[in-house]
């Protein structure tokens, strides 16, 4: 269940500034204090080559007086050691000036007696903004003790990088590795972990795609790191589509325009000057855009395509429906239109991470947040098939585990994607969307069974049945998922024995563990019985430098790590698995 924490110097704030126009939020969230500093100019504005299309009438809406909207740097507060100005090493040691970025909060998976429950079901999640929302965190100085206010989702971190996973064998729809080792940050456990991984989309199979760009244009979008990097962001996806493909743009502020209707994916240079002319100013009717948005999807649908809405935005509703649950209520309303909403979340300050992801989940689509041009190439050019062609929907997965072997058990992440044990063979409940070359991690830390543990009861007797008995399967993980244009689920199931055991895992299983450490550190997990959240960001960086790995997105997360511990070395940490 969510915990709802409420910033006492924000509440008067948020209720005058955010919550005009708005119904009451029955989701408990969090509103975190932005702890701005001056940044260095990534980004860079280019002479518009296109006509202007005119500007939404900003009505009374003043962007100095919004909340999240940083002043110049003058305006900062100074306090530490009476020195402090904005260029400070670490946002922490400055007050911040404004405050509004907000998350949604779950208590962290505990362990569950296999005794009492033997099954773990979830629903798949493939989303990423988590990471790279963190990195932008890291990027303004926050270190290992900033992360306080900030939810991050631990298998979002673990599913961002890219793994050596099996492929799916030949007629399959997915490919899985698993393994069993030492857990890194409580010897007496053990670690269990899955990848899940399905093809790449060639791209003479890739479906016609009919895409609808869902813009945030209000006022709360006009900085450097919002619909100008948007902007570019949408630009280097239109020039990988083809004359196959349809494109709409729709956007939103205080009412809704439709600038592009379902015009062919070639006409390259109509579609980057329709987005070279948008410009920010206004509220921001969400509800408005999110509907006619749908409205020009269904118009222009493609049968058996890849029909697909995609929401670049802060998360800033505030005229109709903009609460988490409203929107979601509507959003569940749409879902069945086999129509697919993927979320691209931009911006600091007052960014609503809560309502994006609500947003994608609900939607049947993915969730990525984009803090640098180099973030959208990757998910919107690199990864092009994974994010926009969905290859299994409804995906569900559903782990049992044996008692003989395992005791008791804990998911590493997937907090708000828990179902409960029956939603799994129940066709009516939601579960994730995975695109084609998409992959997905799992770790379930486990408590192995220990050798004459049975207690005998008065009242009850344990029966085990035949496989349990013979300890040669420690648990199963089964597969529900839908075809992308069918309602029925399929059931896969694939056992992990005695045989996955290991003192030698993969530099896949190494990574995804060093990855679940660091999330674990950063949200102060209370199951690092170990080691202090120091070491066990040390020994992550200590592992993964021992992977001598040349992926860029590696050798990225090394340096945000040394990063947030303020030194490039190390003091402890230990190759747990030798």
């Amino acid at each position: 269940m969510k915990k709802k924490i409420i910033a006492a110097l924000l509440s008067l704030t948020l209720g005058a500034s955010m919550l005009t126009g708005c119904g009451t939020d029955k989701k408990l969230t969090e509103t975190n204090p932005s702890k701005s500093v001056e940044e260095d100019i990534w980004y860079e504005n280019t002479d518009d080559t296109c006509v202007e299309a005119e500007e939404y009438p900003a009505e009374s809406y003043d962007s100095s007086s919004r909340l999240g909207m940083a002043p110049d740097s003058s305006q900062y507060s100074v306090e530490a050691n009476n020195k402090c100005t904005t260029n400070c090493e670490y946002a922490y040691d400055c007050i911040p000036y404004n405050s509004g970025e907000t998350y949604s909060f779950y208590d962290e998976n505990g362990f569950k007696k296999v005794s009492d429950s033997p099954l773990s079901t979830f629903s798949a999640d493939v989303d990423t903004a988590s990471y790279s929302n963190m990195r932008r965190l890291v990027n303004e100085g926050f270190g290992l003790y900033d992360f306080a206010g900030v939810s991050l989702r631990a298998e979002e971190i673990i599913n961002y990088f890219k793994y050596d996973y099996s492929a799916p064998k030949k007629g399959e729809r997915f490919g899985v590795d698993s393994a069993v080792f030492d857990c890194p940050w409580n010897k007496d456990n053990k670690l269990c972990v899955m990848g899940i991984n399905t093809n790449s989309l060639k791209d003479k199979k890739a479906p016609d795609s009919n895409i609808v760009f869902l813009v945030d244009v209000s006022g709360s979008m006009a900085s450097e790191n919002k619909l100008p990097l948007l902007k570019d962001s949408m630009e280097l996806l239109v020039e990988n589509l083809t004359k196959k493909d349809r494109v709409s743009i729709v956007t939103y502020a205080n009412g809704t325009r439709v600038i592009l209707d379902g015009v062919s994916g070639d006409s390259t240079d109509e579609i980057i000057c329709a987005f070279e002319s948008l410009r920010a100013s206004g509220g921001t009717n969400g509800e408005g855009g999110i509907e006619e948005a749908y409205r020009i999807a269904d118009a222009n649908f493609i049968k058996g395509g890849n029909n697909r809405v995609i929401l670049a935005t802060d998360g800033d509703f505030n005229i109709g429906k903009c609460s988490e649950s409203e929107l979601e209520d509507l959003i569940s309303e749409k879902k069945d239109s086999g129509v697919f909403l993927s979320v691209l979340g931009f911006g600091i300050g007052n960014y609503n991470d809560a309502i994006a992801e609500t947003l994608a989940d609900k939607g049947n689509g993915n969730y990525s947040y984009i803090d640098t041009l180099a973030e959208a190439k990757k998910v919107l050019v690199d990864e092009m098939s994974s994010t926009l062609y969905t290859v299994a929907k409804d995906t569900k997965f559903q782990v049992e585990f044996n008692p003989s072997m395992v005791s008791s058990y804990r998911l590493v992440g997937y907090e708000n994607r828990a179902l409960n044990d029956e939603d799994f063979t129940d066709d009516t409940k939601d579960g994730g969307e995975i695109g084609a070359g998409h992959q997905v991690t799992v770790l379930y830390e486990i408590s192995l069974k220990s050798e004459g543990s049975d207690q005998e009861l008065k009242y009850q007797e344990t029966s085990l049945s035949k496989k349990g008995r013979s300890k040669d399967e420690w648990c199963t993980l089964s597969i529900a998922y839908k075809d992308p244009d069918k309602n029925e689920s399929k059931y896969l199931e694939y056992p992990i024995g005695a045989d996955n055991y290991t003192n030698k895992p993969s530099d896949s299983f190494i990574l995804a563990t060093s990855a679940a450490e660091y999330a674990m550190a950063l949200s102060d997990s209370s199951y690092l019985v170990d080691l202090s959240r120091e070491d066990a960001v040390d020994q992550a960086i200590y592992n993964v430098r021992k992977l001598d790995s040349n992926d860029e997105t590696v050798q990225e997360f090394l340096n945000l790590m040394e990063r947030v511990m303020n030194r490039e070395e190390p003091e402890t940490g230990l190759a747990w698995y030798e």
